[in-house]
């Protein structure tokens, strides 16, 4: 069993950064890949970055990338995301996600965090 609990989301405004953590718990969680996703609303959740069990891989989708950076700290059993040059448009609420497998899609996830709301403003 991982559980997953995200924090760091807030308000901040266009052009300011935020940094998102996911505290796992469980001790098989280092072998697990994590992803975030995020849900705006009226929108379907959407794939936002991916990085494997060893932190050797990652994934960004295209509109979030040279902007976010994930990465895990294996010792604190966490993994951040970095969002930087953060738009109106990236607002939504921002999930974790763990996975077995290194496939970051929604319906490959094993374990889900309830999620943290991060508001943009202009």
């Amino acid at each position: 069993q991982v559980q997953l609990v995200e924090s760091g989301g807030g308000l901040v405004q266009a052009g300011g950064s935020l940094r998102l953590s996911c505290a796992a718990s469980g001790r098989t969680f280092r072998r697990y890949a994590i992803t975030w996703f995020r849900q705006a609303p009226g929108k379907e959740r959407e794939f936002v970055a991916a990085i494997s069990w060893s932190g050797g891989s990652t994934n960004y989708a295209d509109s979030v990338k040279d902007r976010f950076t994930i990465s895990r700290d294996g010792a604190k059993n966490t993994v951040y995301l970095q969002m930087n040059s953060l738009k109106p448009e990236d607002t939504a609420v921002y999930y974790c996600a763990a996975a077995s497998d290194y496939r970051p899609v929604p319906n490959a996830m094993d374990y889900w965090g309830k999620g943290t709301l991060v508001t943009v403003s202009s």
